[in-house]
């Protein structure tokens, strides 16, 4: 095999491989020779049909055939003899495949860059640290127990925080409009979920009785047609009900999972539970700053294959995502460019990252692979079911696998990098606001924050 390889620019070569034709040939022969102990032709016995009749029916198909696979298999040895590496499929093209010629064909694509390391101590990164108080602990409880509350049934009107279920018709001019009635609905009075003068025009109404009175869209309406206009809403309050938050008792804790030690077993649950959420925000937010400044700090030319995979999945992902909440309406086509910039960004960051763990030979390690699935499966009800369950899911165990590398990547560059600690509170860190922008880690392939304090899964399933 003779192989010779050019640049036609930028990162993109041009591969041109010349397979001698008697093994062309040979492998041709081959084929059909195993095709005449199968054909199963008119005229000829089973396994008895000659070659040269094979041949003239099926040559053309197989030579076809074998070119795609010898193709495949020769382009693979010569990456490897020319030592490059593709950075995606190649374009594949036939130059000759004639009976009696050499095999020629080329492959064009893109190779990896060169990605030159710059120096991490210039990086300056800030580490918000804070302890949970007692505080901290007292409002988790009270978040929890308002979030587990009731609607205990009301005969008297309306009042600021009640939850009530209205249906409503409303008239613009005398008109009717989009959007202007309903039935059934339900809100809680003063909490903005409906506009304000509607929320005011229910106060005292009790259950059962109508009402009318007129409401003035806010200016910033999301429907410019109503902004700053004023309607007429005839309701009728249906059902009304105030809240119960229930009490830190035993039945409470035991939704959580906490059966046994009361109260102050279940502030340690919860106190577990925040500092494994404060301990991931923080890890994502610093994880975030560090994969943000390699991006800014270092100069990488991108494969454009690369990027336009990159394309096709976010914009995949979107679309699934618009798909769940169409509700059978159709999607609209979203454009490339939409989704360019930060699949060029992820592009480069996946770039220096995987160079990063060339140079440091950084592998996985495996009791931090250990710790972080036990840290996942902590909050369930049977841990060790879940732990098993990575272990035997190869898709899964690679995802954590991967965000340990991660993970270590960055411990490797904050080794260098000038690091402030930012005293800040448990609160602010996981809302985010302890730095000056938000912390959304869309590197983060693992799902080590957890979405509250206490999860209230009370048997581990994955």
């Amino acid at each position: 095999m003779q192989v010779s390889i050019e640049t036609t620019g930028g990162l993109e070569r041009r591969m041109t491989i010349v397979v001698p034709s008697d093994s062309f040939e040979k492998q041709i022969t081959q084929r059909l020779k195993d095709a005449a102990q199968r054909a199963r032709l008119d005229g000829f016995r089973a396994g008895k049909v000659p070659l040269k009749e094979i041949r003239r029916r099926f040559g053309r198909s197989v030579r076809q055939e074998v070119a795609g696979e010898l193709m495949q298999h020769s382009f693979f040895e010569a990456v490897q003899q020319e030592d490059v590496a593709p950075a995606a499929s190649p374009s594949l093209e036939v130059l000759n495949m004639s009976p009696g010629n050499d095999f020629e064909f080329t492959a064009t694509f893109e190779i990896y860059p060169h990605v030159g390391l710059g120096d991490f101590s210039i990086i300056e990164i800030s580490r918000p640290t804070a302890k949970i108080t007692a505080a901290d602990l007292d409002a988790m409880a009270e978040k929890l127990r308002e979030q587990r509350k009731s609607w205990e049934p009301i005969e008297r009107g309306a009042q600021d925080g009640d939850q009530v279920k209205v249906g409503f018709v409303g008239t613009l001019d005398g008109e009717s409009f989009e959007g202007g009635s309903g039935e059934d609905v339900t809100f809680v009075v003063g909490q903005g979920q409906m506009i304000k003068d509607f929320e005011e025009g229910v106060l005292g109404v009790t259950p059962g009785e109508s009402t009318g009175f007129d409401a003035t869209f806010p200016e910033d309406y999301q429907a410019e047609n109503l902004q700053g206009k004023t309607v007429h809403f005839e309701v009728t309050v249906n059902e009304a009900g105030e809240p119960r938050v229930p009490e830190l008792d035993g039945e409470f804790f035991a939704a959580f999972g906490v059966s046994e030690g009361g109260l102050e077993a279940f502030r340690s649950e919860i106190e577990d539970n925040m500092t494994r959420e404060l301990t991931a925000a923080v890890r994502s937010q610093v994880k975030r700053q560090v994969l943000d400044a390699l991006e800014q700090t270092h100069e990488v030319q991108l494969p454009a294959a690369m990027v336009a995979r990159e394309v096709t999945g976010l914009r995949e992902q979107m679309m699934q995502q618009m798909t769940q909440y169409a509700q059978g309406r159709n999607t609209p086509q979203l454009p490339d460019d939409m989704f360019t910039e930060e699949a060029r960004r992820r592009v480069k960051v996946g770039l220096i990252v995987n160079e990063i763990i060339g140079s440091a030979g950084l592998e996985a390690d495996a009791d931090l692979v250990r710790e972080r699935i036990e840290e996942l499966a902590k909050p369930y009800g049977q841990p060790e079911q879940v732990v098993s369950w990575y272990y035997s899911n190869e898709q899964q165990l690679n995802q954590v696998q991967m965000a340990v590398l991660e993970d270590q990547v960055v411990d490797h560059v904050l080794e260098c990098a000038q690091v402030e600690e930012l005293a800040s509170s448990y609160e602010d860190i996981v809302a985010g606001r302890t730095l000056a922008h938000p912390q959304d880690d869309d590197h983060q392939h693992d799902h080590d924050h957890d979405d509250g304090a206490v999860d209230e899964s009370e048997s581990g399933s994955a």
